[in-house]
């Protein structure tokens, strides 16, 4: 639906619960609009991103890496 800034001012609530169950309001103010969408309409249009701790707990299994440093002498070399 689109609502004028004025109405949608004045009925917020109905604007946001419309949101919620119909999906996104337009709200118009002379040449600007903007949308109101649910926040799970948000993420699912945007990506969650996960936040450091979700992103190391989620990292693939690495316990068989070989992290053994290279003992190999360095080569020759004259100063």
């Amino acid at each position: 639906m689109i609502w004028k800034l004025a109405e949608a001012k004045n009925k917020f609530s109905e604007v946001f619960r419309r949101a919620l169950q119909d999906g996104p309001q337009r709200i118009e103010r002379r040449n600007s609009t903007a949308i109101l969408i649910s926040a799970d309409e948000f993420e699912r249009l945007s990506g969650k991103k996960m936040d450091f701790i979700e992103f190391l707990l989620n990292a693939p299994d690495m316990s068989d890496l070989d992290l053994e440093r290279d003992r190999t002498p360095m080569r020759d070399f004259d100063l």
